[in-house]
């Protein structure tokens, strides 16, 4: 299934890289958020692959559910996508955005792809195993590299969203003694804390769970965790909720090691 899942993050970044060098056709969603020609694009090219390889296993994927089209998940695995993660990144050209690509077992994420089609790099998980490869083309080039959190010592290191800080995290950073911190877009915040390059990411502004599914996998397969504020592990599926939309997160810390 791995493979499967990277062969589709990589054609569907190859097709992204067309209309980021060509120029996105952007538009906005009811809830204003960008939605460009290249995550449409890029959506159903991972489709197809699914529908093609895993016909049984529901798909929950970003545009196909601002359309409307929610299958039923009900007791069952699903993959989440998010065809172009960080699209204002995007948009504003800056090569922090991913393709993602996620199974959730049980309300866990338990695979995980993450490519960064603009760096070339894509992070890959299943339990208890994380990668790091390099890609050029379509192709990837050499071995994988096997990644894991590190240990976190005195003085942490943070990573907070580029595109969507909030005074919540300032004041989070603020109160845990966290005075280092990184801006970064799309998911490649997990796979930074996966790759032992920082120590915290606190999340204290609105995410969906295709934002976050990936990511999640290849941190927790590296070591780390993502819990809720009440310090419980986020979970996925997420449907029916009395405070927010289907799939939307609560705020959450993702961290590596102790």
């Amino acid at each position: 299934m791995l493979d499967i899942l990277e062969e589709a993050a990589v054609a569907a970044g190859k097709a992204i890289l067309g209309v980021y060098h060509a120029g996105p056709e952007v538009s906005y969603k009811a809830d204003c958020s960008p939605v460009t020609d290249a995550d449409e694009c890029a959506e159903k090219i991972i489709l197809d692959v699914l529908a093609s390889a895993f016909p049984d296993i529901p798909v929950v994927a970003e545009e196909a559910v601002a359309a409307g089209h929610i299958p039923d998940i009900q007791g069952k695995s699903f993959f989440l996508v998010d065809p172009l993660d960080g699209t204002k990144e995007f948009v504003a050209r800056n090569d922090d955005f991913t393709v993602n690509i996620a199974l959730i077992e049980k309300g866990e994420p338990v695979v995980g792809v993450v490519y960064a089609p603009a760096i070339g790099i894509l992070y890959a998980a299943t339990r208890n195993k994380a990668k790091k490869s390099v890609v050029s083309g379509q192709h990837v080039i050499g071995p994988p590299t096997i990644i894991g959190c590190r240990s976190r010592g005195d003085r942490l290191v943070a990573l907070a969203s580029r595109s969507h800080n909030s005074q919540e995290t300032m004041t989070y950073l603020a109160e845990h003694g966290i005075t280092d911190y990184e801006s970064i877009g799309s998911s490649l915040k997990f796979c930074l804390l996966a790759e032992g390059l920082a120590d915290i990411y606190p999340r204290l502004s609105r995410t969906m769970e295709w934002d976050t599914a990936a990511g999640d996998a290849v941190l927790r397969a590296a070591g780390g965790e993502t819990l809720t504020m009440d310090g419980n592990a986020l979970i996925y599926g997420k449907r029916n909720q009395t405070s927010d939309v289907d799939f939307a997160n609560p705020f959450f810390v993702s961290r590596g090691k102790d």
